[in-house]
């Protein structure tokens, strides 16, 4: 069966942050920008200053007519994983899932 190409994004935001938690995610804050981290196969986790909210890009293959839903769980995964990875916790993790082979291009005349 064919495959296609999704971009997930995920969002959430850090919850119970302690002094550690913010600590680790404030040293690594210059290398999770939203502007340097787009979608990628490994998934990018974005955040500013704030450690209020983030967002987790990643881009999957799937198979065609899998639906959405196992798409952005599979992304949750990841986003999860990378978040605990920094030790600290989160909350409404929400994924939205854009099938990019159906994506239409306009060209200019």
């Amino acid at each position: 069966m064919a495959e296609h190409t999704y971009r997930v994004m995920v969002r959430g935001r850090f919850t119970d942050l302690d002094d550690a938690g913010r600590a680790r995610l404030l040293a690594e804050v210059d290398r999770h920008g939203v502007l340097t981290n787009g979608f990628s196969e490994e998934g990018a986790l974005s955040y500013d200053r704030s450690l209020d909210f983030f967002s987790f890009r990643v881009q999957l293959r799937a198979e065609v007519g899998a639906d959405d839903r196992a798409v952005c769980d599979r992304a949750l995964s990841l986003a999860a994983r990378a978040v605990e990875g920094f030790g600290v916790d989160f909350r409404d993790l929400r994924a939205s899932a854009t099938d990019v082979d159906l994506i239409k291009v306009r060209r200019r005349r």
